[in-house]
């Protein structure tokens, strides 16, 4: 077992493989993370995936809703932390608490700093049509995301990635390159870089707004907003006045009859498509009607009995 304690805070399945990997190496842990929250249409209270990972584990685990509180501050001062580390936590800290570790923090972030700082940085890469994403470890400063950096690793989002297939894989990135690196910075023995000023973006959260599809716009960027809400919260059109999510489409490179005009859906065979403004379709793959379960965009549209549909565009959405 490692001699060196290091205080965990993170929430949701990106922050489980670094967890996972620590543990196995022996570190000393105990574990922050988000209150177990309502979830589902059931609203069942359901706890954050790193608690669930974490009780597997057998390690302490503590859920407030807010840092500043004598119980953290008892639960954080009596295991004297060399190192704080987080993972899409969900709150930021404050200077005070990164203060109450030997070393300050360490912060596993999901983008190639100094692009793509704050919230949604894996749906906001795709969304921008990004061809490189990665992971960056960084020590935390106040300043969101704006530390200087300890390491990075990069990987290709593919045309086929999604944010749930890009998510798993910088968790993993993620996780390597904390146990890689983190020793060394232990010991003290790491050479910190700042960040750039050039290139800072910032990666908002994803609004309602954003879930919904404009097929006035190019194909591309059309396939990019559906593949950054996919799997959640889900891309949206409406139907007959009515919201339909698209869970599943892809980019065709078929160029669309003149007569087809942006947003229209046409079925050849079992294949659905969409017209978009740029004369280029989107496949419709899995889809799911207001009130009703997923389903196979061709058995949508053969429900519909020959009725002709065109997605309103962005702008009429309720």
């Amino acid at each position: 077992m490692s001699d060196y304690r290091v205080l965990y805070l993170g929430t949701p399945d990106f922050a489980v493989p670094a967890l996972r990997a620590l543990a196995e190496r022996g570190y000393q842990l105990r574990v922050i993370t988000q209150p177990d929250r309502p979830t589902g249409r059931k609203r069942l209270l359901t706890p954050p995936s790193v608690k669930q990972e974490a009780l597997r584990l057998g390690l302490p685990v503590l859920q407030p809703e807010r840092l500043k509180t004598p119980e953290v501050r008892e639960y954080v001062a009596s295991f004297s932390p060399d190192v704080m580390v987080t993972a899409a936590y969900g709150k930021i800290l404050p200077e005070w608490f990164l203060e109450m570790a030997k070393q300050g923090g360490l912060n596993i972030h999901a983008s190639l700093l100094p692009r793509w700082r704050g919230a949604a940085p894996i749906q906001r890469a795709i969304m921008s049509g990004d061809t490189v994403t990665g992971v960056t470890l960084i020590q935390m400063v106040r300043e969101l995301d704006a530390g200087p950096i300890l390491a990075a690793a990069q990987t290709e989002i593919a045309a086929n990635d999604n944010v749930e297939t890009l998510h798993q894989r910088l968790a993993e990135m993620g996780a390597q390159l904390l146990i890689q690196y983190l020793p060394d910075y232990l010991a003290g023995c790491c050479k910190l870089q700042p960040q750039p000023a050039e290139g800072v973006t910032y990666a908002e959260r994803i609004l309602r707004e954003d879930e919904w599809i404009d097929f006035c716009q190019p194909a591309c960027q059309v396939d990019c907003q559906i593949r950054a809400l996919t799997p959640w919260p889900g891309a949206s059109v409406m139907v007959e006045s009515e919201p339909m999510k698209l869970w599943n489409a892809r980019l065709l490179e078929t160029v669309i009859p003149a007569k087809a005009v942006p947003g229209e859906v046409v079925m050849n065979g079992n294949l659905v498509s969409v017209a978009c403004g740029d004369g280029r379709w989107i496949e419709l793959i899995e889809v799911q009607p207001s009130g009703r379960r997923r389903m196979p965009a061709d058995a949508w549209m053969r429900g519909l009995n020959g009725r002709q549909v065109i997605f309103s565009c962005k702008d009429g959405h309720p």
